[in-house]
């Protein structure tokens, strides 16, 4: 048998490089890897891993996810360099705390940015200029409680949180984009700067601009706020996302 080494013809392009952002989404999260994926541009790429959760949804599974989120980190692309961590969870960052969660990715995952769905969404908020809020989530009350007090915490006047009562995370990748659009106008007050929907399970970015045709306000979602914000934090333009994706991220 001749055994042979053969040269390359070309040298291998970089890997992504305007940016690499990594994602540890919930093992039960059917969404947000393609959503995000659809959601950049062109040389900047996403890798995913998954954390251990198992439905019914609620404060106290998402804590949980903490002890599998070291594994999960570990193994996210070792050995090479992200710009970006993102844990892809809102409800479970309110669960585990913003602060302890951004403590925890960059204890896990060496990054030179970490974000998650809050952090995200609050950037993008305060970048629309919204101070009052409306928010729809497919939550239970004791997970929307939580998240009102937090975001109210962080100086936004929420007015109302309004919820499904849903607790199972493939049930609300399940909803349909015209469902969601629905629920939002039903969800937004009139003295509201913006409405937020929150969940990364949810296929809301898919609604984002029927949302905003019929309320006349900006709308923002989880992983539209998650790819705005990884693009704002690597110089990305957030103008180069590909597709239509509302207020927040119009076109160049």
């Amino acid at each position: 048998m001749l055994l042979e080494t053969l040269p390359l013809a070309h040298a291998a392009p970089p890997l992504a490089p305007r940016g690499r952002i990594g994602l540890l989404a919930l093992a039960t999260d059917l969404t947000s890897e393609t959503d995000l994926r659809r959601m950049l541009p062109p040389a900047v790429e996403l890798f995913c891993n998954r954390i251990h959760h198992a439905n019914p949804m609620g404060l106290e599974s998402l804590r949980e996810v903490a002890a599998d989120l070291p594994r999960a980190g570990r193994d996210l692309l070792p050995g090479l360099p992200l710009d970006v961590v993102v844990y892809g969870c809102t409800s479970g960052t309110i669960a585990m705390g913003e602060a302890q969660t951004l403590a925890l990715l960059g204890s896990v995952r060496a990054a030179a940015h970490a974000t998650t769905p809050v952090t995200a969404s609050l950037a993008a908020l305060g970048a629309l200029g919204a101070r009052r809020v409306s928010v729809l989530t497919p939550y239970r009350r004791d997970v929307n409680r939580a998240l009102g007090d937090y975001y109210a915490s962080r100086g936004l006047a929420l007015l109302n949180v309004a919820g499904l009562e849903m607790d199972d995370d493939y049930a609300m990748a399940a909803l349909a984009p015209e469902t969601i659009v629905a629920a939002g106008r039903r969800a937004m007050v009139d003295g509201a700067d913006a409405l937020f929907v929150s969940c990364t399970a949810l296929r809301a970015s898919l609604a984002v601009d029927a949302l905003e045709a019929a309320l006349g306000r900006p709308v923002v979602t989880s992983n539209q706020a998650i790819a705005w914000h990884a693009l704002s934090l690597i110089g990305a333009p957030t103008t180069s996302v590909p597709g239509r994706l509302g207020r927040l991220c119009p076109q160049g």
